[in-house]
């Protein structure tokens, strides 16, 4: 692949004595959304606590925008253009939706432009204009999912990392996200790894996606083409193709164009 803006490369990270991801390697294109599928336990979230620095890998390299930061604290990843949205919505409660989004410029200077990117944030999440005032922990489960989406602009990053943002959605509230993320990424050129258990979501809106099992990456391939896969849509979308039988078989597959 030409133009990563993030490469993974035998990345090993352990939770205690647990091997949570297993030589992981993956390659995040610039300006594409790249997804990564699997159940719970499967190790999502940890790869993205590794690559904001949350977590230190015990073994690989992680490189963004041509330079290695494995084992780089994270306020520093942050400012180099890496914005984390973790799982559960992680609001400042106590503050508004406004303070909340300044709370992701904390490291900016140029005024002008903060101010600018928050005219952004409120053209794409309109409901946040209106609660401007309001105390974050009184909105909406899919509201402070706009919230914290929001609050990841505000830092104006290069490659946002997303963790189940359908998680505890409403159906709408979900397509209205995935909606977001959709247009974030046509017209800001906003490239994103995200991680999903909604494989239908994930695979309809993404461009590249990963299979995770067990800390392994098992298949890979165009979003397009994992939507077609039998083992896919039995697997992870529910539906069993008439014929489908047996043991799955996993095909590790590069046909990244």
């Amino acid at each position: 692949m030409s133009g990563n803006i993030l490469t993974l490369r035998n990345v090993e990270t352990y939770y205690g004595p647990i091997l949570a991801i297993k030589g992981i390697s993956l390659d995040v294109p610039a300006g594409r959304i790249v997804t990564v599928l699997g159940a719970n336990g499967a190790g999502k979230t940890t790869i993205l606590k590794t690559l904001c620095g949350a977590m230190d890998p015990q073994k690989g390299k992680i490189s963004f925008l041509g330079k290695e930061i494995q084992k780089t604290d994270p306020d520093k990843v942050a400012r180099m253009g890496i914005a984390h949205v973790p799982e559960g919505r992680e609001v400042f409660p106590l503050l508004t939706v406004q303070e909340n989004l300044m709370m992701g410029a904390y490291g900016r200077k140029d005024k002008q432009g903060i101010k600018n990117d928050l005219d952004l944030v409120y053209t794409y999440f309109p409901i946040l204009k209106e609660r401007i005032k309001q105390k974050a922990g009184y909105l909406s489960g899919g509201q402070q999912q706009m919230l914290v989406l929001g609050r990841a602009l505000m830092s104006r990053p290069r490659l946002m990392l997303l963790d189940e943002p359908s998680l505890g959605l409403s159906p709408l509230f979900v397509q209205d996200i995935f909606e977001i993320i959709r247009r974030l990424n046509q017209e800001q050129q906003m490239t994103m790894l995200l991680v999903e258990q909604n494989a239908n979501m994930a695979l309809k809106h993404g461009d590249y996606g990963y299979v995770l099992e067990n800390g392994r990456i098992v298949m890979e391939d165009t979003c397009q083409n994992l939507m077609a896969s039998e083992d896919i849509r039995e697997f992870y979308m529910g539906i069993k193709d008439e014929g489908v039988r047996g043991k799955r078989r996993w095909k590790k597959r590069k046909t990244w164009r």
